[in-house]
């Protein structure tokens, strides 16, 4: 065992780990923050994605103790301190960018890398950047209006595939 230290969502945080803990599962079981979901274990679906040191990454492929000392934002450090969602989480909400739920962390945490780094993306950016995040019940059409809602884009032009 190591002891790990990171942190995440603004304040310091430390566990021991495995050599083999994934950063996924640290999050989840040692330091009880389940909102990253694990979908897949395999790099798959996306629903595990956080950023570490700034840098969207998919946590199920990444060891904790690789992040050991590194700056970690989960879904829970998205909303305001007093429960208040970002202009992203509310925009989910207003166009239904979600349905079951089980993508949306991941999509969300997604969605804040792209518009990270381009706060005004077309259709065909959002999409391309989602490639790496599975949805199995929306069929990305509300995702994409809502991540361009949030951008402050018009999203009456985007049509249903």
């Amino acid at each position: 065992m190591s002891h790990v230290s990171m942190t995440v969502n603004g304040k310091q945080m430390s566990g021991d780990a495995e050599g083999r803990t994934l950063l996924s599962q640290f999050l989840r079981e040692t330091l009880g923050l389940t909102g990253t979901h694990v979908g897949c274990d395999t790099s798959q679906c996306g629903a595990c994605v956080v950023h570490v040191d700034g840098v969207a990454v998919k946590s199920c492929t990444m060891l904790a103790m690789e992040a050991d000392g590194a700056d970690i934002s989960t879904i829970e450090g998205q909303a305001a301190e007093d429960g208040t969602l970002n202009a992203l989480q509310q925009a989910f909400q207003d166009h239904h960018g979600l349905q079951c739920g089980f993508c949306t962390p991941g999509m969300i945490m997604s969605a804040a890398d792209l518009l990270k780094n381009n706060p005004t993306p077309t259709e065909a950016e959002v999409r391309h950047h989602l490639e790496g995040n599975i949805c199995r019940c929306t069929g990305y059409h509300n995702i994409v209006k809502a991540i361009m809602a949030a951008s402050g884009q018009d999203v009456s032009s985007i049509a249903a595939e």
